[in-house]
């Protein structure tokens, strides 16, 4: 994947985790050397390690009377890293087929009127992302095609398209527990065995695997664009 350019890319890597340990934060380490391997220059915001609040206040609501609002130096130095960068990667785990709190949160109060939308030129226009969700369903649960579709929906058309990104790709990754889990017609949760052994060590590889071929997917999409 390694690539040369006249100039060193930047990408924003977003992960939404409290634990450091957790396969999230993994993904989303992986994420940064295979960017890393590819050229870019990666800034990793570790929204939980940062102590972001997800909470809106009152300096961070929008005034749709004024889109030249001076929002808190908090949300504008996030603004800043957004701008910096050309490619945002924001690593997650699923959540009621959603993202996080704290991660809506970041999307709340930076993503703003005036900054994201509300322009007639976006300020976030062309640049692309790349939306990286664990989720714990195994991949050949029925309810996988619906979550593929809701988050396809809100956040390639309800975010990143409304803010003028260029591009927008969900890559859910399923099977994130070690426990295989699926809901039954009746609401019953069904737990599987946990996962041991070579089969543990084979189907984390396989994650990665996976986590590898869509990052070098976008990356390829986002050079040729270049």
């Amino acid at each position: 994947m390694t690539q040369h350019h006249s100039r060193t890319r930047t990408a924003l890597v977003v992960v939404a985790h409290h634990r450091t340990d957790s396969l999230t934060a993994h993904t989303a380490r992986r994420c940064t050397a295979l960017l890393e391997a590819a050229g870019y220059r990666v800034d990793l915001l570790d929204l939980h390690a940062e102590g972001f609040d997800p909470r809106m206040n009152t300096a961070d609501q929008p005034d749709w009377g004024n889109r030249e609002k001076r929002y808190s130096e908090e949300v504008h130095a996030h603004m800043q890293r957004i701008l910096d960068a050309d490619v945002v990667v924001a690593v997650f785990p699923v959540y009621w087929q959603s993202v996080p709190a704290v991660l809506k949160g970041w999307i709340d109060r930076v993503w703003n009127y005036g900054f994201a939308y509300g322009r007639s030129k976006p300020r976030l226009a062309g640049k692309r992302i790349l939306w990286l969700g664990l989720a714990g369903a195994t991949a050949d649960d029925p309810i996988v095609a619906g979550m593929q579709t809701v988050l396809e929906t809100n956040l390639n058309e309800g975010i990143a398209s409304y803010c003028g990104f260029s591009r927008s790709t969900v890559g859910l990754l399923t099977d994130a527990e070690e426990r295989p889990q699926r809901v039954d017609a009746d609401g019953n949760l069904l737990v599987g065995d946990v996962i041991t052994g070579a089969e543990r060590e084979a189907q984390y590889t396989a994650f990665d695997r996976r986590t590898r071929e869509f990052v070098a997917a976008f990356v390829a999409e986002e050079l040729a664009a270049a």
